[in-house]
């Protein structure tokens, strides 16, 4: 039996496809109790239905964020992982999946999902696999629905220098297909860390990603000052994502998101490239 929470999140929703395409038995929480599978009503940020989901349950996932919520993004993410860390080793979960971000934690986002990590490990010890992944390339991803839409809306955009930092895309099939992969192999390692076949900054990823979007390759002005929140702000004027979201995330970007230990042989071994999971992005 495998427990997804947060299932019906970008990430979420295609990791139970996955797992119901390959004939895994899969229970499903969310507010609303929707979903495929096993679909379960709960909420692990007042700890309701914790159990009872979990109960018989091998491996869980748990892809909860409050980021965008609104409030304390971070408080929030704190008492849901300390309710859901407490009902997993109650119920003798064998192992538990987190995926959460790879970078330092110069960002409250990227500290938020470290201090995550830290909280299962602490109370399920070797159980959690920590999947930190570097920008993900797909539909849904707000950090790709940002650029998406800047290069398609944005001739000329003014930038601080964090249009120059390196990060590591990687395909969200990519992720899916190592999610799911984590449920069954043998001997998991507690830290997996996920980027895609190129390292690339900003700049290049939009240089790219332009004509494959039909758009010529905006004009880049950059400036020494542009303060994270200012940036934010002319973000949300020409983008859909939430003002909520594109704070935290624009924070994080002057943090280097590249892999610095491989995963071990027969997770995520060939990734996609930029070209090719943005493609795919565009083909959903």
């Amino acid at each position: 039996m495998i427990l997804v929470t947060g299932a019906t999140g970008y990430v979420g929703s295609q990791l139970v496809d996955e797992l119901l395409k390959r004939g895994e038995t899969v229970r499903t929480l969310s507010r609303r109790g929707a979903g495929k599978g096993d679909a379960r009503k709960g909420d692990v940020l007042s700890g309701a239905g914790l159990p009872e989901a979990l109960d018989g349950v091998d491996t869980a996932y748990y892809l909860v964020h409050s980021m965008g919520s609104g409030g304390d993004f971070a408080a929030k993410d704190r008492q849901a992982a300390a309710n859901f860390a407490e009902a997993a080793a109650t119920a003798g979960v064998r192992r538990v999946v987190y995926l959460g971000g790879l970078g330092s934690e110069n960002s409250e986002h990227l500290r938020s999902r470290h201090e995550v990590a830290n909280m299962l490990r602490a109370r399920l010890h070797s159980k959690l696999v920590y999947v930190r992944a570097a920008m993900i390339v797909g539909p849904g991803s707000a950090s790709y629905d940002i650029l998406e839409h800047l290069v398609k809306r944005l001739p000329v955009m003014i930038v601080p220098k964090w249009l120059d930092t390196k990060t590591q895309p990687v395909a969200l099939s990519d992720v899916v297909k190592t999610l799911a992969d984590l449920a069954t192999v043998e001997d998991a390692p507690e830290e997996v860390q996920l980027g895609g076949a190129d390292v690339l900054t900003y700049r290049e990823m939009m240089a790219r990603a332009a004509p494959l979007m039909g758009r010529r390759p905006p004009l880049v002005i950059r400036v020494p000052v542009l303060t994270p929140r200012l940036s934010s702000y002319w973000v949300a004027l020409v983008t859909p994502v939430s003002f909520g979201l594109i704070k935290p995330l624009v924070d994080g970007l002057g943090a280097e998101m590249v892999v610095q230990q491989d995963p071990p042989p027969g997770i995520n071994d060939q990734p996609l490239g930029f070209d090719d999971a943005v493609r795919e992005a565009l083909s959903r």
